[in-house]
């Protein structure tokens, strides 16, 4: 691992303009750093993710910040974080940023010995400090590359924060959400007591976290509710890897859990990711790496269907990487895993997406909204 924290080292490392222009855009508009705050930046030494992370330390640099990046070893879903990058969250930054190759890595502590904060455990210090205190804010890009970068961060933001809040505001009044599409989607997912998130770029605010690229609205489902199939058509995000879809992979869903996977490579796959979720869950719990009694649980998620997402930025297409992909118009995805309300545990959370989906929220007094069709937003 190295770490560089010097306002010097913007000058080793020549810079596109749009590279410039995305990472200025990251830091001024979508964080809104400001002077003397502290700037925490994890990387890996690999080119894409590297390049891009020296542009933000630069960005962060500019508007007087106090930027600190580190690189650690690509890690992968089923991975540790380095223990000196989970020590650096001890520091308590104001300003947190992943810029993975794969994903920053587990906290190998949290898992072990959860975080309470409230009614409510974190098995991530990062999770604890974003979501629980509200210490920092944050984004993070699992899988960036630099091409994808330049050419999805710059949109805009306005547009885009009008749509995610006017998606948020049907689904959080809903109780549950119907989602079918030409591929064999049709699938009922229950709402009750859930609330909305929004990847709208704006992560200004103390406890705001997401994508860049942003652009999508999520809900975790009621645990236990979602039944029926979902046929990922589009791509979808192994432990180690994003895939296209060549031949849909078709899930039957029974009380929100997977129970039967069908189709060619691609399904196999999926189920060799799950099954290795399953089999580590219980080999940590044994090694007390998951605390006793915890392993059946997340083995168990590793079926579950831990979020609904629904795709909104406008540049961004399906290339085979996932961050990109799940915020494509005309398409939702489905996570297969943990969810966001930190109610069903798991080792991964793989989002896979649906083509040209048609999406009706569903009310209380039975009053249907419809938010898509065939691909089509139509709020």
């Amino acid at each position: 691992m190295s770490i560089t924290h010097s306002n010097q080292f913007n000058s080793f490392i020549p810079q596109d303009q749009g590279l410039q222009n995305a990472a200025r855009i990251a830091i001024q508009e979508s964080l809104k750093v400001q002077k003397d705050e502290q700037v925490l930046i994890v990387s890996n030494p690999n080119r894409d993710v590297s390049l891009i992370s020296q542009a933000l330390f630069d960005a962060a640099i500019q508007v007087g910040a106090k930027p600190v990046l580190m690189y650690q070893p690509v890690k992968t879903q089923m991975d540790f974080a380095d223990p000196m990058v989970i020590e650096a969250f001890k520091a308590k930054p104001s300003v947190f940023i992943s810029m993975s190759a794969e994903k920053l890595g587990k906290d190998e502590a949290g898992i072990s010995h959860p975080y309470q904060f409230k009614d409510t455990q974190y098995d991530h210090i990062f999770h604890l400090q974003l979501y629980g205190e509200k210490t920092c804010r944050a984004f993070w890009s699992p899988s960036t590359n630099l091409e994808s970068f330049i050419r999805t961060v710059p949109i805009d933001y306005t547009l885009l924060g009008r749509r995610c809040k006017t998606i948020k505001d049907i689904l959080d009044k809903a109780v549950a959400v119907r989602v079918t599409a030409p591929g064999g989607t049709d699938i009922h997912i229950g709402l009750k007591g859930r609330l909305a998130k929004s990847d709208d770029g704006d992560f200004s605010q103390p406890g705001t976290g997401g994508n860049l690229p942003a652009g999508e609205t999520f809900i975790s489902p009621e645990n236990g509710t979602a039944r029926g199939v979902i046929a990922f058509d589009g791509s979808i995000s192994l432990h180690d890897r994003d895939i296209l879809i060549h031949e849909p992979i078709r899930c039957t869903i029974t009380d929100g859990y997977i129970t039967d996977i069908a189709g060619g490579e691609e399904a196999r796959e999926l189920l060799k990711t799950i099954t290795l979720a399953e089999q580590q869950a219980l080999e940590y719990e044994v090694s007390g790496r998951l605390p006793a009694g915890s392993g059946k649980i997340y083995a168990q998620n590793a079926r579950n269907i831990g979020e609904l997402g629904i795709g909104l930025n406008p540049l961004a297409t399906i290339t085979g990487n996932m961050l990109e992909d799940e915020k494509a118009f005309r398409t939702c995805h489905f996570a297969v895993g943990h969810n966001y309300d930190e109610d069903a545990p798991a080792l991964i959370h793989l989002d896979g997406l649906v083509k040209d989906p048609t999406i009706i929220a569903i009310f209380e007094n039975g009053r249907e909204a419809l938010i898509e069709e065939a691909g089509a937003l139509r709020i």
